[in-house]
């Protein structure tokens, strides 16, 4: 077979047997896309997306493909971290709409065949949340609800110990009130709950009921990893990290604030919970999947809770100059290490990290067919679909990322989120399309003009291919129910992927050498040597 390009996908119906893949629950083969709500369409011109654009573009989803809809932070929130500081978590913040305008999206939604997941941020409150508010008031039942600790020295000058936060610096803060120091992972305006207080598992859970009464399909648990910490509060070893510094998250080893054992325990107990309220009412399983930046022994023990982790290897693992080899590898080690009748999923992309496009430039098209090929679940980032990239050169004065505005006007460039999130772009019309108003909370990139989803309705396009494959990864039985088997050929220059179902099998070749024409034999893996 000749291969000239990077990717060829060939759909191949030949007599075989093969091993099935358990569909355990709904979400394996699902398209499962995250909408990013203050980018994807605004209708109130504030410059900023919010529910009812959201429910006006649900039959965008449906017809590209999409099966599930995940929305990030839409909860009250001051937005010191853009939704993921909550001041209320039964509540939807008036710059996104009303709590009626999420009922009527999970209608339209339901009637539309979409399944809705919402983000939980479970790990840490807003300062301004009631619970924190009585904290600082020495209610004692509310303190509990946080973690407080005295400092090193009489004075309250030294924290309690060396831990530091993932937006840098100390992850202590002192509040004068209580003469003592609270702890946040995150920002000094998100402290962490305390959730070996049982009156904080019961608050969450009550949580959980109140948005599954509204009818919602499951949650992506945010910053899974941070639940719990080590209750001697001892300091963590230095990580050695080059060119970390004192006060950098990665300038410790973080063995005592992440991964901790009740994490997990906490986590499957949720999972009993959604189970046990879905056969209740008769209802589809509740989703339940985590985000767990993490080592890979501590994201594969997500499993053994029966919670799915996010597998974000096509971010972290590998990139744009990994070999076909290095690829092969990292599936393979998911799919190997994974529990049998569990659920794969492959990340391309999210809110947190630059774009597909601009991570795999010139292989867009490639890492769309090889998530929508692998077994399980794809998930697509907002925007991703057409091939949305970075926007480049983000001004000092547009800079909204907390992260970034932490750095300063020297650095934060280097580490901003902005530029992933600029609104979606729609047509060629102002503002993309994306909004009536004079300025959007972020800048619409420059190229909307001629990269615009109305755009890649009418041409070959990264849509076109992504619309294509969201219907086989959801419709093929090759895909749905076939075996999976990965190989090299070539001296390791092409990968391939072998879906196989019965009489059907799907076959993906990927071309790692640009433009060297490659010539594969196929009969090594069992397959008619030429196809046409």
């Amino acid at each position: 077979m000749s291969l000239t390009t990077r990717l060829c996908a060939v759909l191949l119906l030949v007599s075989s047997s093969s091993a099935e893949i358990l569909n355990k629950s709904w979400w394996n083969n699902t398209v499962f896309y995250q909408v990013y709500p203050r980018s994807l369409y605004d209708t109130n011109a504030d410059g900023i997306g919010d529910l009812k654009g959201i429910t006006l573009k649900l039959p965008y989803f449906v017809e590209s493909g999409i099966n599930a809809i995940w929305l990030s932070p839409i909860y009250p929130s001051p937005m010191v971290d853009f939704g993921y500081d909550i001041s209320n978590f039964t509540n939807v913040d008036p710059i996104f709409g009303t709590l009626g305008d999420f009922k009527i999206l999970v209608a339209k939604a339901k009637k539309l065949g979409l399944k809705v997941v919402l983000d939980l941020v479970p790990n840490h409150t807003s300062d301004e949340h009631p619970w924190f508010q009585k904290a600082l008031k020495g209610d004692e039942k509310y303190k509990n609800y946080y973690m407080w600790a005295d400092g090193k020295d009489k004075d309250d000058k030294t924290p309690p110990n060396n831990w530091i936060s993932v937006f840098s610096g100390s992850a202590w803060t002192y509040a004068p009130s209580q003469k003592q120091w609270y702890f946040h992972q995150f920002d000094y305006r998100q402290p962490d709950l305390n959730f070996s207080n049982p009156d904080v598992k019961e608050e969450m859970q009550n949580v959980l009921k109140f948005w599954l009464d509204l009818g919602i399909d499951g949650y992506r648990v945010d910053s899974a990893v941070f639940i719990f910490e080590d209750k001697e509060l001892r300091d963590e070893p230095r990580s050695y990290a080059a060119g970390a510094t004192p006060r950098d998250y990665t300038y410790l080893d973080h063995i005592y604030t992440t991964d901790q054992l009740p994490t997990y325990e906490l986590f499957g107990s949720w999972r009993k919970y959604l189970d046990e309220y879905a056969d209740e009412h008769n209802q589809d399983q509740k989703m339940m999947v985590m985000e767990a930046y993490t080592s890979f022994p501590h994201t594969m023990q997500y499993y053994d809770y029966d919670v799915t982790p996010f597998n974000f290897m096509f971010i972290i693992n590998v990139t744009n100059s990994s070999s076909a080899q290095y690829f092969k590898q990292e599936i393979d080690l998911w799919m190997n290490s994974m529990p049998k009748g569990d659920i794969a999923n492959w990340v391309l992309g999210n809110h947190d990290n630059h774009r597909v496009a601009s991570r795999y430039p010139g292989r867009l098209d490639q890492m769309t067919m090889l998530s929508m090929i692998l077994p399980g679940m794809a998930v697509t980032y907002n925007g991703d679909e057409i091939g949305m990239v970075d926007l480049a050169n983000i001004s000092w004065a547009d800079t909204k990322d907390p992260e970034a505005c932490n750095a300063g006007i020297e650095h934060y460039a280097a580490i901003s989120r902005d530029p992933e999130r600029t609104p979606f772009q729609w047509d060629a019309t102002k503002n993309a399309g994306f909004s009536k108003a004079n300025s959007t909370w972020l800048p619409v990139n420059a190229n909307y003009k001629t990269l615009n989803l109305l755009r890649e309705k009418s041409h070959e396009s990264h849509y076109k291919i992504y619309k294509t494959l969201a219907y086989m990864h959801r419709k093929e039985p090759a895909l749905t129910e076939g075996s999976y088997r990965s190989f090299t050929a070539n001296n390791g220059t092409v990968l391939g992927v072998i879906r196989n179902s019965g009489s059907r099998t799907v076959l993906l070749l990927i071309n790692f050498k640009d433009d060297i024409p490659q010539q594969v034999d196929l009969s090594a893996e069992g397959l008619p040597p030429k196809m046409k």
